[in-house]
């Protein structure tokens, strides 16, 4: 494809000719009478809008800059038939208590319609603590399910094909450990390994700027996931062994352009530190995965997902030198704002995530979970979940938004945003480069940092009621109660019995092969040049638990210790 441009320049110079017309006649004559509400029109993250957008504002975009479904630079979508081929994957993320409870949520969701799993673990898990540890006390199975042993993943997963549904595990700084029984239990099942699919979360970096869950020091916490990624890309090649989670970065603050960036720039440390071990980019990228959140600012969300797959394919092709069209595609998954739901009138949350799925779906997303209703309260209840399930399903079926490819690629006013967001974006991951580097900027806590300050502007906004939020600080209702809301229990019984289980594993098992395993496994984290999940596997095989795991490793690499943040 050649440089052309959109349109040729006797017919810009003709549009803005025309647009001076109207803007010094009937615009200025009907501005004398009625002012336009603001002085200053933005996105949520700062670009500036204009009053209309023209064929002018494209003339600079060379069509191949837009390019075809399927095609590079993938502009308008990852495959060449999109949802007319095959509809995003409804995928509502479930977790709590014990995993029988969370098995049975699942089974609801599946007899409702939902087309693949999605896993929340408890703080216990993720921080790679068993669940009778004292730290643990009062959030077993909280905020998540509890996992100590495989026979957990075992109960999980019970009655459900793992060969036939594709599972996400939500999980980051014990993923490799979590990885490790999920492939232990499907080995003890008999199921082909190949056929496996579904994805890790498994992003590191994203824990210390922002989620704030961790275990070990920034570099050992990389070096675990380039072991993660190395090993499955041969032993569960259809697994997706990271989700580099932009969702996180904006649920902490940052604004759209922040969460591409910075989410690109730690795909960056990934893969450098992957190829420098020796693995060649079109040997794992094909099976890096993205996450995302669609917010409210319908289209800057929309193009923010056009500009992220522009940018990655970019680096893909231009720095790491990827040739599969594989390597290029960035596939996303969705969740919809969960910091922009309300108890204040949580009824309105309905209408929020609908607009905020639209978003995701006209913006091309790959699978997406809808958030519940009640979720500004506690864990979703059933009936929350199902018309979450029902709001993708309406938006697929009934509107007839997902017939036509990319339906807004073409407006002046979608092309000029995801242009300009993707010089922004560009202009971020140039001063990333050129600080050092995204984990030198973890450890210093420039990332963290700049979503503060980001995060301090949103609430400026708030409070001044420059950023409206219906029914709690515009159009509030002063009767308005949530008395009327009811919200998902938690099973105070749950400890204990994950507790009882942990003594009858470690009553039965082999203590001392696991001693011999373990002293090996603490061998090779000395060494860099070892991977650590097969030795890990044996480990959760044996009956190891989650917590051992990661506690001896604790003992090779430390804690990590954040840095302070004005």
């Amino acid at each position: 494809m050649n440089n052309a441009h959109l349109f040729s320049a006797p017919a810009i110079d003709a549009v803005r000719e025309s647009q001076a017309e109207w803007e010094e006649g009937a615009l200025a004559a009907f501005l004398k009478n009625r002012p336009e509400e603001k002085d200053v029109y933005e996105t949520e993250s700062g670009i500036p809008l204009k009053r209309i957008y023209t064929a002018a504002d494209v003339a600079d975009i060379p069509a191949e800059e837009l390019g075809f479904p399927g095609a590079y630079p993938f502009t308008r979508g990852v495959y060449p038939t999109m949802y007319r081929g095959r509809p995003w994957t409804i995928r509502q993320v479930a977790g709590f208590g014990n995993p029988e409870a969370t098995n049975q949520r699942y089974k609801y969701m599946i007899q409702t319609g939902q087309t693949g799993l999605s896993t929340d673990f408890d703080l216990p898990t993720l921080l790679g603590l068993d669940s009778d540890d004292p730290m643990a006390f009062g959030e077993v199975g909280r905020v998540g399910v509890a996992i100590d042993t495989m026979d957990d993943i075992d109960r999980l997963f019970d009655g459900i094909d793992l060969e036939k549904i594709s599972v996400s595990l939500t999980i980051n700084p014990s993923a490799w450990v979590v990885y490790a029984m999920f492939v232990a239990v499907a080995e003890q099942r008999g199921c082909d390994l190949h056929k496996l699919t579904g994805t890790l979360q498994a992003d590191p970096l994203k824990e210390y700027v922002a989620q704030k869950e961790w275990i070990y020091p920034v570099r050992p916490a990389v070096r675990l996931l380039r072991d993660l990624i190395m090993y499955s890309a041969k032993a569960t090649p259809k697994i997706n062994p990271v989700s580099l989670s932009g969702y996180h970065l904006s649920d902490v603050g940052g604004n759209a352009l922040q969460e591409i960036a910075f989410t690109m720039a730690f795909t960056i440390a990934y893969c450098e530190e992957v190829t420098k071990a020796g693995m060649d980019i079109d040997d794992f990228a094909p099976r890096l995965s993205f996450f995302f959140i669609s917010h409210q600012d319908f289209f800057e969300q929309i193009c923010k997902f056009r500009a992220a797959r522009r940018v990655y394919a970019k680096i893909m092709t231009e720095r790491f030198k990827a040739q599969k069209p594989e390597s290029m595609r960035l596939r996303v998954h969705v969740q919809t704002a969960a910091m922009s739901l309300t108890k204040v009138e949580h009824h309105n949350n309905l209408m929020r995530t609908a607009i905020q799925a639209l978003g995701a779906v006209l913006g091309g997303c790959q699978s997406m979970h809808t958030n519940g209703l009640d979720e500004a309260f506690a864990i979703p209840t059933e009936e929350a979940m199902k018309l979450a399930i029902r709001t993708q399903q309406i938006i697929r079926e009934e509107i007839n938004v997902t017939s036509v490819i990319d339906p807004l690629g073409g407006s002046y006013f979608i092309e000029r945003l995801t242009k300009d967001m993707e010089t922004e974006i560009w202009k971020m991951l140039d001063e990333v480069e050129e600080r050092g580097g995204a984990v030198n900027l973890v450890e210093e806590g420039w990332f963290q940092q700049k979503l503060a300050d980001s995060a301090y502007a949103t609430f400026k906004k708030i409070d001044s009621g420059e950023k409206i939020s219906v029914g709690v600080n515009k159009f509030a209702d002063e009767a308005s109660s949530t008395a009327d809301v009811h919200i998902h229990p938690y099973d105070d019984h749950c400890t204990q019995l994950q507790v009882d289980r942990l003594k009858i594993v470690r009553a039965n098992r082999d203590d001392a092969r696991i001693k011999v395993l373990m002293q090996e496994l603490v061998e090779q984290a000395r060494s860099e040049d070892m991977n650590l999940l097969p030795k890990t596997i044996e480990l959760v095989k044996a009956k190891a638990t989650l917590g051992e795991i990661c506690t001896a490793l604790r003992g090779v690499w430390g804690a990590y210790s954040e840095p302070m943040i004005v």
